[in-house]
């Protein structure tokens, strides 16, 4: 009984790392490093955002770029904007250019 239990918790477990894998999205990693400077809305409408005057990631300027410019702003940076090259994974900045799509006005 117990090794049984104990190889249902294993599945259980795997199916869990697995799908929250699988179905990364990018919005937390938005939450956690893009967040404080551009808001929860991607707007820019932070202190942080405003200060450095942060473009709408929402706005046609923005969502008119392609995914391999984003890809490259985010992981090369630009102007103020730090790189995260090293500090993201590929994938991780991919899902993040797919996040920064779902901001369009």
């Amino acid at each position: 009984m117990k090794t049984i239990l104990r190889a249902s918790l294993a599945v259980l477990a795997l199916a869990l790392v697995f799908s929250t894998y699988t179905f990364a999205d990018g919005g937390a990693d938005f939450k956690a490093k893009c967040a404080a400077c551009h808001g929860a809305t991607g707007a820019g409408d932070t202190t942080m955002g405003k200060n450095l005057k942060i473009k709408d990631l929402g706005s046609a300027e923005v969502q008119k770029q392609s995914d391999a410019e984003l890809t490259t702003v985010i992981d090369k940076g630009k102007g103020k904007m730090p790189a995260y090259d090293g500090k993201l994974s590929k994938d991780q900045i991919s899902d993040l250019v797919k996040h920064i799509r779902t901001l369009k006005k």
